[in-house]
């Protein structure tokens, strides 16, 4: 698991922002662009959707699918792989870096959380880690992902599961907390 990074170790209050005011109004551009440009569009058109992300400096590598109504918070932070899918209503929370791999699929209302706050410190700082999903994974709907976790190639995870440990290749997952239930049954070639 990566090691969490705080935000900004230097913070002196807890009322004071982790965020510098350019990237809390970069922030605000985003979520209008989204709201205004892409939020209405229908599947069709998810090569407009890609140009907005990668406008706003997500990192995109061939023809990921990114639903419409998938909310993310700073596309700079996130990088998805060729037909990569970010289903329904899924939250990329993206503080921290998220890569999302070649064919891997986020389904819909799953929440991939960067970010979380040290609260054995008194000032409880903002620290963010990132998450890595393997190629060729599939999360089910209403799965969370804590920060700093990966998820193994080709694994599965069951619905509305918590991540809280990394999770290996070619093995099925679920629970909360999520535990490797065993590995995946290999396809049958016909």
């Amino acid at each position: 698991m990566e090691e969490k990074k705080p935000v900004k170790p230097d913070q002196k209050s807890a009322n004071e922002s982790p965020w510098p005011f350019e990237d809390r109004l970069l922030r605000l551009l985003w979520e209008f662009s989204w709201f205004v440009f892409c939020e209405w569009t229908p599947k069709p058109l998810n090569p407009w959707r890609l140009f907005w992300l990668r406008l706003f400096g997500a990192r995109i590598d061939g023809t990921p699918f990114v639903h419409q109504r998938a909310r993310i918070a700073i596309p700079s932070n996130l990088t998805l792989h060729d037909r990569a899918c970010l289903g329904d209503r899924a939250n990329a929370y993206s503080l921290g870096q998220i890569e999302i791999g070649t064919r891997a699929t986020v389904a819909q209302e799953a929440y991939l959380s960067t970010g979380t706050h040290d609260f054995a410190r008194t000032e409880i700082p903002l620290v963010t880690a990132k998450i890595t999903i393997g190629e060729d994974a599939f999360l089910g709907a209403r799965v969370f992902v804590m920060p700093g976790v990966t998820i193994g190639a080709r694994s599965v995870i069951g619905a509305c599961s918590v991540v809280t440990k990394d999770v290996p290749p070619d093995v099925t997952a679920a629970g909360n907390p999520c535990r490797v239930l065993g590995p995946r049954t290999p396809a049958v070639s016909g």
